[in-house]
């Protein structure tokens, strides 16, 4: 007699407007490159829905250039090192993810966290704000040599985390969130309070679903636990 795997058993978290509200500091280590530069700052509205893109459409944003252009990764260089010296200077949990995070573990789910952001950004950030070791597992862009959308930073998480991926949820803001998740076999959801961009079209990314706040992810967790 075989034995049926439970529906759910981890919740994974994409960081940057998934779990982590980060766009305050990452717009502030951007708008002092601007100023170091002699550039007008950013209003924080242009600045936060590319904040899950990373330091490159940051740069990208700030300066109109990119990755092939003269100067673009000292540039870059010097806005991570701003933003490595003020890691959690305004960062915090989304509000309400505290609760989710609770109520995760009241259900008996552990849950973890699958980034493209380089792992000496994750840790330390997670580590100030005292996240790292509730996490049953922290994936960053470098743990392994593909990252997101490919599914293998979804399924090494699966392996530190203990579950199989169809017994997995992954929340993320960005449609190489959704893409990961689904092509790791996992279920997925999208976080609409995070950092999307007035072009994203969220509802043609064919996750499961879509929360508007993070509370909401705990009704999703329910419904999935009631599926046989």
């Amino acid at each position: 007699m075989t034995t049926r795997l439970p529906v759910l058993r981890t919740v994974l978290f994409d960081l940057d407007g998934t779990l982590l509200d980060t766009a305050p500091d990452l717009a502030h280590a951007l708008n002092q490159v601007l100023i170091h530069q002699g550039r007008a700052p950013l209003p924080f509205e242009r600045i936060r829905p590319v904040v899950s893109h990373g330091g490159k459409a940051l740069i990208e944003l700030g300066f109109g250039i990119d990755e092939l252009d003269a100067g673009f990764t000292d540039l870059r260089r010097q806005l991570l090192d701003i933003y490595r010296a003020n890691l959690a200077r305004e960062t915090r949990l989304f509000p309400g993810m505290e609760q989710v995070l609770e109520g995760l573990s009241a259900r008996g789910l552990n849950w973890g966290v699958v980034t493209n952001k380089p792992g000496w950004l994750t840790e330390p950030l997670l580590r100030e704000l005292g996240l790292y070791e509730q996490a049953a597992c922290v994936v960053s862009g470098d743990s392994v040599p593909e990252r997101k959308p490919h599914p293998a930073p979804m399924l090494h998480a699966c392996r530190l985390a203990g579950c199989e991926a169809p017994q997995c949820l992954y929340v993320g803001d960005a449609q190489r969130d959704i893409d990961a998740g689904r092509n790791a076999g996992m279920h997925t959801l999208v976080a609409l309070f995070g950092y999307i961009q007035a072009e994203d079209r969220p509802e043609e990314w064919r996750a499961d679903a879509m929360v508007e706040q993070p509370l909401e992810i705990l009704d999703q967790v329910d419904r999935l636990r009631q599926l046989v």
